[in-house]
């Protein structure tokens, strides 16, 4: 046995041998001690989404006054922040985040604007053979896409660098060269570890980990990723009613920027938004590689929902696991029917189908396949890399969680998975 494989089967087994993480106070939570004097604290003040003062906190920060709405963006973000107010069952604490989270992107887009009128020559750079991962959450597609960003050939999204994509003029790295763009998203990791554990067994965005493009496109009003913070059938009705096609042009716009500040040319991009967006992302990125991950519906739902419920014992006054099922297994829906409806837009000599059931284990030879597809050698090196991060991060190394759907939600894995018959047609899916 070689030392890749004794550690890859040192770690799995420390995996295995870590206790199931199980929810006995899912729905009827009981708090810790930390967790309620932080609702004390953030619950005795009601958050205001004056736009105004959001902007203006925003400018300040950018040092910069043009958002660049030539196509609507302040109607989207008013669409968002009603949205986010319509939401009557959030706490104070979610509204606090929510609201950070737009002063964020608006500065972000203000510095990225200001970044555009400064070096014209942005809009010029070619982003080159993408490699894509298409997918829902717990399909893959984190493992998938940390995977490929193992090969230094490729330009990904750190977690980090998701949040504050543009840095604001002026900043810098600190004296030991730290970017305190990372330093922010590294204490705000530290403060969620110590609220909330849990979250890393569901899905760990530690600073460094790669992380989805959606948050770009958010910084042209225009993903779904409200929709997991909060209650908001009202944006996802207005998101799928947006023209795509132009957002994922800013898209583009952005990676570009990112490429002008950090290259290089070839990304390595995900998102389970992207199943719904096919037409749109063909259209923006022509010569990308995309591979499409696939899984039981039932293990995307169970996991969304469960996770959506632990996080509300914090974001919400109550938890609703009959809206949560009812809302998720309806989104989860409309992803998949995107999918199998546009699926062959994608030419099949660009892209890969990948079942979930023969990812683990088998990724040295899909890889190969994906690398074929995309033209790009696999060198020695790359394998060498690869083979690292596998040994390095096999499945459940932060735990198991063990779903209930019947107890915490009243539905049993056959009930829900009989929504799903168009998808189990079309792809090599098993049920779990």
């Amino acid at each position: 046995m070689g030392a890749a494989s004794e550690a890859t089967g040192a770690i799995q087994q420390a995996a295995d041998d870590a206790a199931d993480l199980a929810f006995d106070d899912l729905t009827s939570p009981q708090l810790t001690d930390v967790q309620r004097q932080v609702l004390e604290f953030t619950e005795a003040k009601r958050v205001n989404f004056d736009l105004d003062q959001m902007l203006a906190e925003a400018t300040a920060q950018a040092g910069a006054t043009d958002l660049d709405d030539t196509d609507g963006f302040t109607d989207r973000l008013r669409a968002h922040l009603a949205a986010i107010e319509a939401d009557e069952g959030l706490r104070q604490l979610t509204r606090s985040s929510l609201r950070q989270r737009v002063v964020r992107l608006l500065r972000n887009r203000l510095s990225l604007t200001e970044l555009l009128k400064r070096y014209p020559e942005i809009e010029s750079i070619e982003i080159e053979n993408p490699f894509i991962v298409v997918g829902m959450p717990r399909s893959g597609t984190t493992h998938l896409v940390n995977l490929i960003a193992a090969d230094p050939r490729g330009r990904a999204l750190p977690y980090w660098e998701s949040q504050e994509p543009i840095p604001a003029r002026g900043e810098g790295p600190d004296i030991n060269g730290v970017d305190p763009r990372y330093t922010r998203t590294k204490r705000e990791h530290e403060a969620l570890m110590a609220s909330a554990p849990v979250v890393a067994a569901m899905h760990d965005r530690f600073p460094e980990a790669i992380e989805e493009e959606v948050e770009l496109l958010d910084l042209d009003m225009a993903s779904y990723v409200l929709e997991w913070h909060a209650r908001v059938p009202d944006w996802r009705d207005y998101y799928m009613n947006l023209d795509q096609t132009r957002h994922y042009a800013y898209l583009k716009k952005v990676l570009q920027a990112l490429t002008f500040l950090r290259g290089p040319r070839t990304w390595i991009l995900k998102s389970p938004q992207h199943c719904e967006q096919l037409p749109a992302l063909t259209a923006t990125f022509p010569d990308a590689t995309v591979a499409f991950t696939h899984r039981d519906p039932v293990a995307v739902i169970q996991s969304a929902i469960t996770m959506m419920a632990y996080s509300d014992r914090l974001r919400r006054n109550s938890i609703d696991p009959d809206w949560l099922l009812d809302y998720w297994t309806d989104r989860v829906h409309r992803l998949l029917s995107a999918c199998v409806r546009d699926r062959e837009l994608v030419p099949a000599e660009r892209s890969i189908d990948i079942s979930f059931h023969h990812l683990n284990g088998n990724e040295m030879p899909l890889l190969e396949e994906l690398y074929r597809r995309g033209e790009v050698e696999l060198t020695p090196k790359v394998r060498r890399r690869f083979e690292r991060y596998l040994a390095s991060n096999p499945r459940g190394k932060h735990g198991r969680i063990r779903y209930e759907l019947q107890r915490h939600f009243g539905v049993t894995a056959d009930e829900l998975r009989n929504r799903f018959g168009f998808y189990f047609d079309r792809f090599d899916v098993r049920p779990e």
